[in-house]
C-alpha cells in the first residue's frame, strides 16, 4: 500500500510555519477566553448557566486543539528524523499521522468557532431583554 509513497525531507518541513501559526492562533484564543472568564468573575454580576457551560466547553475544545496541534508538530519532527535516517516508509506513515492530527485540530477549531458564535447569540439575547 505504501510502497510507492515517497515523502522528501522538505515536505514535513513545509508544515512547520503553518503549524506554528495555528498554535499561536490557538494560544490567542485561549488567552482571550481566559481574560473573558476573569472579567466575568470580577464583574460580580450573575452569569447565565448557558454561558458557563459554553465557556467550559470552549476551554476543553481549545485544549484539545492545542494538544492535536502540538502532537502534529511533534509527529512532523519525528517524521523528519525517520526520513533523515533512511526509514522512508516509516517516515511517510508518521507524516500521514501528523496530517491527520492537523486535520483533527482544524475540525476542532471550526467547532470552537461555532460554539463561540452561539455564546455571542446568548449574550445578544440577554441584551435585548
Amino acid at each position: 500500500m505504501f510502497n510507492n509513497l515517497h515523502v522528501s525531507l522538505t515536505t514535513p518541513a513545509l508544515l512547520f510555519p503553518a503549524i506554528s501559526l495555528l498554535l499561536l492562533a490557538y494560544t490567542n484564543r485561549f488567552f482571550a477566553l481566559a481574560a473573558l472568564i476573569r472579567q466575568l468573575s470580577e464583574a460580580g454580576k450573575p452569569v447565565n448557566d448557558q454561558q458557563i457551560k459554553n465557556l467550559k466547553q470552549r476551554i476543553n475544545i481549545i485544549r484539545r486543539m492545542q494538544e492535536a496541534g502540538v502532537s502534529s508538530f511533534a509527529f512532523c519532527v519525528l517524521c523528519m528524523i525517520f526520513l533523515y535516517t533512511g526509514f522512508n516508509q516509516t517516515g511517510s506513515i508518521i507524516f500521514g499521522i501528523s496530517l491527520l492530527l492537523l486535520l483533527y485540530s482544524l475540525i476542532l477549531s471550526v467547532i470552537e468557532i461555532r460554539i463561540s458564535v452561539d455564546a455571542l447569540n446568548i449574550h445578544l439575547k440577554e441584551l435585548t431583554k
